[in-house]
């Protein structure tokens, strides 16, 4: 059975950019969904670039950086991730940082978190790859994932301006849409949750 909760919006969504790069396309794309985002949806980057490399030594003690960051995450409504491919997986920075927000073992910040993911890529393929591993890994933490629209952006010059405008009509009513039904998505697993058996 499920019971009702009371959460409305605004909805906090932490978002990730998985590129390193300051130039990143995959930053640029982040900037987009944001103006297309409709109301109700307030953003906030959770940044992965100071932590360090995982490893359950830290598990006892989390160095500061790494507590600020598990606090965002745990903090978020919901999570988006924006990232690229490489050599056809998800970045190493980012899988260090999921693998820092799943732990310490019991203490998973992502679990029953809902998210997105999307990824720019100057190849037609348009981050495919990257993004089936990247939902495989957050199946494991027990994310529920928005699972449609897909959402592989060819990332062609010109197409999103430094500020996050599109300069092509398509392309702005796909994100749009695609962030009404992120909207919807997070709206339906943050007001419906398993009622504890007794």
């Amino acid at each position: 059975m499920a019971q009702i909760i009371e959460h409305e919006p605004p909805y906090n969504v932490g978002y990730f950019v998985g590129s390193l790069a300051t130039a990143s396309i995959n930053r640029t794309l982040s900037k987009a969904l944001i103006r297309l985002a409709p109301d109700g949806l307030e953003f906030t980057e959770i940044a992965i670039r100071d932590l360090p490399l995982y490893s359950y030594d830290y598990d006892g003690d989390y160095p500061p950086v790494a507590r600020e960051f598990k606090q965002a995450v745990k903090s978020s409504d919901a999570i988006l991730f924006v990232t690229p491919e490489y050599n056809r997986s998800i970045p190493g920075g980012l899988k260090n940082a999921i693998d820092w927000a799943s732990r310490p073992w019991g203490q998973n910040s992502l679990s029953r978190k809902p998210s997105a993911v999307i990824g720019a890529s100057p190849g037609h393929l348009g981050t495919a790859v990257a993004q089936q591993n990247l939902k495989s890994v957050l199946s494991f933490c027990d994310s529920p994932q928005m699972n449609a629209p897909e959402a592989y952006i060819h990332m062609t010059p010109g197409l999103i301006t430094d500020d996050g405008e599109v300069t092509n009509d398509g392309t702005a009513a796909f994100l749009r849409n695609f962030m009404d039904e992120f909207y919807m998505f997070i709206e339906r697993v943050l007001t419906v949750v398993p009622r504890p058996e007794h």
